[in-house]
């Protein structure tokens, strides 16, 4: 009894934790700054290679095993060998696995499908796994088969999916919790979710019961893809069942509301929190306000601000306090309608209300000023964030010298990047990268030569040709008309020639009145 209570205590964490990693889209500036920014992480480029055949000598863990092994047994290294072989297809595959003399087990499967999911394709995982049933016959257990699944699952076959769910129904096996939410969950994401709803209504011919948890993980799933209409139908039917998941269903419903920007249906879905005596907190809050601006980004771009501070005035009056997250989410979409002023104002407004801006905030009102010309005022904002004692990684700096380079302000990312190694952060590679073409092909050649030869004293790998700093082969750009150098602030200072058009057009204007008028008079 206890160790069924702990299964199900286990499983009701992983769900919480699911629905929290639904939110993580509600912190969209950082979220999505660094997907736009960071590069692909390293482990990820590392991984299949870690997997190959020739570096079997360490597993991963499995938790089919109880120790780590330290070497690979022969019959796992044959096992995964034939698996991962790419010569041949499915029925030389199984006349390979047919000539393997020693005693299979179901330890052994398992392991064999952890070593070579990475590396193997899913249908010959499916034809091993298979050919394993066959061969073991009763041996494999109903959590040998929830494994596998959860692999085809994690590898997102739809195929495979279906028909190791077609043996485990047909052969009266148990589907566990946790298999259903990540098979519901990868069906979604795969735009079936109306297979997910078919197997949630079947779940009884999985002998997987309809509880709180299984509940749960259907709603969470339609909901992060916004199909929350369905995942309401699904609630209403089985009200009973989640009385005590009420917070964890509400923020769902409120993430797939705020998914398809339906800002009226999301507003409800706070007024029935309220109701029923669940105060909507910060990460519901964020998750509406979200929606509420991405709704005025696309249809109403002046009511971004002022819609977004009366939610803030609601938070507070709930003793919810806004975040830098939350005023993140209003200076990304201001940056988007390029609204310079109101997003300084916001970071004038962060500072003075006592939410202390963090480096976010500071990197979006910079991109906003330096891709509306205001370079001066955007030296500016990056001064007083140094100045204030926030420390951004490198990837910060990355971003806005890419923005610099991109609007030919080459001498502003230069100055940028000499604060970047004054705080000495690290990672210059992808900057030399950037800024040795882009001087080289600006005819600045001298310049660019000095930047290689400190990354190369600095042993940085460059991954631009040497090439580029040869006159004779580099292509140089000239610009199509001199850049005009102005010691006043580009927000401030116009040009004559559109100061003089400004005027003829409003002469203009103003002739079209008069003549107009006179002729009313003589009528």
């Amino acid at each position: 009894m206890s160790g069924e209570l702990e299964n199900k205590q286990s499983l009701w964490t992983m769900l919480l934790l699911k629905t929290i990693s639904l939110q993580r889209g509600l912190p969209t500036i950082m979220m999505r700054f660094m997907m736009h920014v960071l590069f692909k992480p390293a482990w990820k480029r590392s991984w299949s290679k870690a997997m190959s055949t020739q570096n079997l000598q360490i597993l991963a863990f499995s938790q089919y095993s109880t120790l780590l092994p330290i070497s690979v047994s022969p019959q796992l290294q044959e096992l995964c060998s034939v698996v991962m072989s790419t010569v041949g297809g499915l029925d030389d595959l199984e006349f390979s696995l047919n000539k393997f003399k020693d005693s299979l087990t179901s330890s052994l499967v398992a392991q064999a499908i952890d070593s070579s999911k990475h590396e193997a394709h899913t249908r010959r995982l499916l034809r091993f796994f298979l050919w394993s049933s066959k061969n073991l016959s009763h041996s494999l257990e109903d959590k040998d088969y929830n494994h596998a699944l959860r692999v085809f699952a994690e590898k997102k076959d739809y195929t495979a999916m279906d028909i190791l769910m077609g043996d485990l129904k047909k052969d009266g096996r148990v589907m566990d919790a946790e298999t259903f939410g990540l098979v519901a969950d990868t069906l979604v994401k795969l735009g079936k979710e109306d297979q997910a709803l078919g197997v949630f209504k079947n779940l009884d011919k999985y002998n997987c019961s309809i509880d709180e948890f299984t509940v749960t993980a259907i709603i969470n799933a339609l909901c992060s893809k916004g199909h929350a209409k369905r995942a309401e139908g699904v609630v209403w039917h089985h009200r009973d069942k989640i009385t005590g998941a009420k917070p964890c269903i509400y923020r769902s419903l409120l993430y797939g509301w705020s998914v398809q920007r339906n800002v009226k249906e999301a507003r409800r879905i706070i007024k029935e929190m309220k109701a029923n005596g669940v105060i909507p907190d910060l990460l519901c809050y964020n998750t509406f306000l979200r929606c509420l601006c991405e709704r005025n980004l696309r249809h109403n771009p002046s009511g971004l601000v002022p819609e977004a501070l009366n939610v803030m005035m609601e938070m507070r009056s709930y003793r919810v306090f806004p975040t830098p997250i939350s005023y993140n989410i209003l200076l990304s979409c201001l940056g988007k309608t390029r609204r310079v002023k109101e997003s300084c104002q916001i970071l004038e407004t962060m500072t003075n209300g006592g939410c202390d801006p963090d480096w976010v905030s500071y990197y979006l009102v910079a991109k906003v000023l330096f891709l509306s010309g205001r370079f001066g005022k955007g030296k500016d904002i990056v001064d007083q964030m140094i100045g204030k004692g926030l420390m951004p990684n490198h990837k910060f700096y990355y971003s806005l010298i890419g923005i610099l380079c991109g609007v030919e302000r080459v001498n502003h990312a230069l100055e940028l990047f000499e604060k970047m190694k004054k705080n000495s952060l690290g990672g210059y590679g992808p900057v030399y990268d950037v800024l040795i073409p882009k001087l080289c092909t600006g005819g600045n050649f001298e310049k660019g030569r000095e930047l290689w030869d400190e990354a190369t004293s600095m042993a940085i790998i460059l991954q631009c040709s040497e090439d580029v700093l040869d006159p004779s082969i580099a292509q140089v750009y000239k610009p199509t008309r001199p850049e005009k150098i102005s010691l006043v602030d580009s927000s401030v200072a116009k040009s004559s020639h559109k100061v003089k058009k400004f005027v003829r057009k409003m002469m203009r204007k103003k002739y079209a009145a008069t003549k107009k008028k006179k002729k009313f008079t003589a009528n």
